[in-house]
């Protein structure tokens, strides 16, 4: 079997980029042939193109010229796979990602093919206008459909009418190191995250104010809205409630998991799919706060009752009485968040679903 993947770009900033990195490395350290191809832009670029994992597997990348629209502009990436495509059994697309669907479509490739729905076109409703023709020939052409859960590929408009080709691949991670930490006489609840809306920090900022004196909210994480949502904190007067971290460097994101005693999760739109910091939590047994987004498959990742709690969208209050409410039997939620890590989301896991995939 030799497979390759497309879509996206290199180097790692997102977390469609993250599966394929990972896809890609675990199949090939199994001995499976697996590439990936991917555009990247001129600062980046590796030596030679080409960053070798193994003697199975390579990330081979083309040169792009512009990013318009969360969009790589790389024409080379059509003209690289119509010349390897016929080396490949399988190709498995990653989605949204209109080049590398562009690129399929010109590539003559009569192979099996794998469409990975990470998540629906949403914000760019102009370009999803363009493309509708392309992603309906795609959704036609894929011999399997997967999405990162049952929710989202059950609930996206564009799949409905397909869902006998449809099944789902969780995302897995090798997970936090753990790191001892000191005895802290705060409780500390974070997160992580772009500042941007669809995140929902307003509501994690306010949920601050119904908690006790000894909780501090921790925020990590840059982005267009940290001045208002500091002008947030000093308006609600939780000066010394919450702390906006800035970027956290990578050094330190372990540190701070580990520090925490519970992870929330508060966005509030469908453009979270999935939220992959939920399960990285987990794996060092921090049980989770997420929000029951209409549409999406946070809700689905953080198992209620189990490994935390799910709470209706905007709304601080139900956070902060979450927080109380596991506080209150903090042991049976934590040992219940590392349990559904280990049951679901392991790195070893998802390697093996895909290539079941694969084998069917």
């Amino acid at each position: 079997m030799k497979v390759l993947q497309v879509g996206k770009f290199y180097p790692i900033f997102g977390g469609v980029e993250k599966v394929m990195w990972d896809l890609t490395k675990g199949l090939s350290s199994r001995g499976i042939d697996c590439d990936m191809l991917c555009a990247c832009l001129k600062e980046y670029w590796p030596e030679n193109g080409v960053i070798k994992f193994n003697e199975h597997g390579h990330v081979y990348c083309v040169k792009s010229y512009a990013k318009v629209a969360a969009t790589m502009m790389a024409p080379a990436m059509i003209t690289r796979l119509r010349r390897i495509c016929k080396e490949y059994d399988i190709i498995h697309v990653h989605h949204p990602d209109p080049m590398a669907c562009v690129a399929l479509w010109l590539s003559g490739y009569k192979g099996k093919v794998v469409l990975h729905w990470h998540s629906d076109i949403l914000k760019q409703k102009g370009l999803l206008k363009l493309y509708m023709p392309l992603q309906q020939w795609l959704i036609r052409r894929a011999d399997r459909i997967v999405g990162t859960t049952p929710v989202y590929v059950q609930q996206s408009p564009f799949l409905r009418d397909v869902q006998e080709k449809c099944t789902y691949l969780p995302i897995g991670t090798e997970g936090i190191e753990l790191i001892p930490q000191e005895k802290s006489d705060k409780h500390i609840i974070y997160s992580m995250g772009r500042l941007v809306e669809y995140k929902g920090y307003k509501y994690l900022v306010e949920a601050a104010k119904y908690l006790p004196d000894n909780y501090e909210v921790v925020i990590g994480g840059g982005g267009p809205l940290k001045d208002e949502l500091q002008a947030e904190v000093v308006e609600l007067g939780l000066q010394g409630k919450v702390t906006l971290l800035g970027r956290v460097p990578d050094e330190d994101v372990a540190k701070w998991y580990n520090k925490c005693d519970i992870f929330v999760l508060s966005s509030v739109m469908r453009t979270e799919a999935f939220g992959i910091v939920q399960i990285e939590a987990m794996s060092c047994g921090k049980p989770v706060i997420a929000t029951k987004i209409p549409g999406s498959g946070t809700a689905w990742v953080n198992e209620d009752g189990v490994s935390g709690r799910n709470v209706e969208i905007c709304d601080a209050k139900a956070i902060a009485d979450a927080v109380l409410e596991i506080e209150n039997d903090y042991e049976r939620y934590s040992a219940g968040a590392r349990k559904r890590y280990e049951d679901v989301y392991t790195y070893d896991g998802m390697i093996d679903k895909c290539l079941s995939i694969y084998e069917a």
